[in-house]
């Protein structure tokens, strides 16, 4: 993966307000991968107290934005379809890992595996990706 390209992910991760609120942080990147963790915390139960399939989600979809944008150009979300396998426990790290498994000129398909720090399977993700072929936004900004 380009070098460049990579460090601005970390840069626009660190500073993304979305990433901030679940304290998501990307630990790794190479071109069709990425690994994203996150702190399990209490703000993030349901009324079971478990976690949130939306925290979850937000792991996920993190992992899966980075790894499906890593080429250098602009792809978005077309579908996810998610698999809750078990309830993480409390205060555990989460971690995200996307690969892409296919990928065309205009698509791109990643499966996202999501475990804890015990190695323990949490939940598991196919997303699709349309790839646009327009460079990122703040690629575009840093150039200027």
């Amino acid at each position: 993966m380009d070098k460049k390209l990579k460090e601005v992910f970390f840069k626009q991760v660190k500073k993304e307000p979305f990433a901030k609120k679940f304290g998501l942080k990307l630990v790794d990147m190479d071109v069709g991968y990425s690994r994203v963790e996150m702190k399990f915390t209490q703000d993030m139960e349901n009324l079971f107290g478990m976690a949130h399939g939306g925290a979850l989600f937000a792991l996920i979809d993190e992992a899966f934005e980075t790894a499906s944008n890593s080429h250098g150009t602009l792809a978005v979300a077309l579908n996810m379809n998610i698999t809750y396998l078990s309830p993480p426990s409390p205060g555990s790290c989460l971690i995200a890992e996307a690969r892409e498994v296919h990928q065309t000129q205009k698509t791109s398909l990643c499966e996202i595996k999501v475990f804890d720090d015990q190695d323990h399977p949490i939940a598991s993700c196919q997303a699709l990706a349309y790839r646009k072929g327009i460079p990122h936004p703040f690629i575009r900004k840093e150039k200027k």
